[in-house]
């Protein structure tokens, strides 16, 4: 009994041992967004309208039925969007990492895996990741006959960096 009873407890330690390594590399994976995504990261966003390095996945065309484009978008850690509107406004997802979104006269948002912003139409905004760890978000532009978006100025360091906590 003595000898079955010691098997069941190396047995029960081995599988706390494996579901806490698994666990923490479950962890590690899912802390950069660089590593694991639902999305492939797509194509090198256009370096005009960005500062650092972001990549672009097309996940919904815009058609005459469905006008609403959705992107994936994955940025390294400091690289940002510049300055710019959308006609229609704008809906993001955090899906991974941490970023930060900023509407012109208002404080940086810190955003995590599960936020999301509802940015209204021609509001002046910036989004991207922070300067430590890379961000992916889904990005939701419905109504872009009213202008997909209007590109604006470079969001400055100072600017970026200006995080009230």
């Amino acid at each position: 009994m003595k000898k079955e009873t010691n098997l069941f407890i190396t047995q029960l330690l081995a599988v706390f041992i494996l579901t806490v390594i698994s666990a923490s590399a479950q962890e590690k994976t899912n802390s950069s967004p660089d590593t694991q995504s639902i999305f492939p990261k797509g194509s090198k966003a256009p370096a005009v309208n960005f500062t650092g390095t972001a990549w672009v996945h097309s996940l919904i065309e815009s058609d005459s039925t469905f006008n609403i484009p959705v992107a994936s978008v994955t940025f390294e850690p400091g690289a940002r969007t510049k300055w710019h509107t959308h006609g229609g406004g704008q809906a993001l997802i955090a899906i991974d990492g941490i970023g930060y979104y900023q509407e012109k006269g208002k404080p940086i948002r810190i955003l995590r895996k599960g936020d999301s912003v509802k940015c209204a139409a021609d509001t002046p905004h910036w989004h991207g990741a922070s300067p430590e760890t890379g961000f992916v978000q889904i990005a939701v532009t419905p109504n872009a006959t009213k202008g997909r978006v209007t590109w604006l100025q470079p969001v400055s360091d100072e600017e970026y960096k200006n995080l009230k906590k």
